[in-house]
């Protein structure tokens, strides 16, 4: 899937943050009590959150970069790009989480040029954490968020090596 990334606004924000996912992934789902602080984050101009949208300009999802994409609780060093995103609930399990990612990674090289990317995954989430490993991520470490013990796999891939496929 053919991808392109544009700054979050309110309308897109507001539509990303009414996405629903059937459990277990309602994990992801916002909570209605951080709505207006979720939105904040998510159009400050100094963060970087992006939509994602087809060559249809449909918003297919949306990616964000640095410290928005890390979880509490886990050990973040600076050697690492940390990135995150969603899928829309509709699209996911229909095999198009790698191109998106793949697509993620490519804007968020250009954009940063990290000399690697790091990615935390819930542990619960094999479907996101095949789709790293296919995207060259390799587990790191593993650790409970502390509000609620939930547990997160990191994963780390290095940038500019030939058995990942970058020259």
């Amino acid at each position: 899937m053919e991808c392109f990334f544009i700054p979050m606004t309110n309308e897109t924000a507001r539509l990303v943050l009414a996405w629903r996912y059937e459990p277990p992934y309602d994990f992801y789902n916002a909570d209605p009590r951080s709505i207006e602080d979720d939105l904040q984050s998510m159009t400050n101009p100094r963060q970087p959150y992006f939509s994602v949208h087809d060559s249809r300009s449909e918003l297919v999802g949306f990616r964000c970069f640095g410290l928005e994409a890390q979880v509490p609780g886990g050990d973040y060093d600076s050697g690492a790009l940390d990135t995150g995103g969603g899928l829309r609930p509709d699209l996911t399990g229909r095999g198009l989480g790698l191109s998106v990612l793949q697509s993620g990674l490519a804007f968020g090289r250009q954009l940063f040029n990290p000399p690697a990317f790091r990615v935390t995954v819930a542990a619960f989430n094999a479907r996101a954490q095949v789709v790293c490993q296919r995207s060259g991520f390799q587990p790191v470490a593993s650790f409970e968020r502390p509000s609620d013990g939930l547990g997160f796999i990191v994963m780390r891939r290095l940038e500019g090596r030939a058995d990942l496929g970058w020259a």
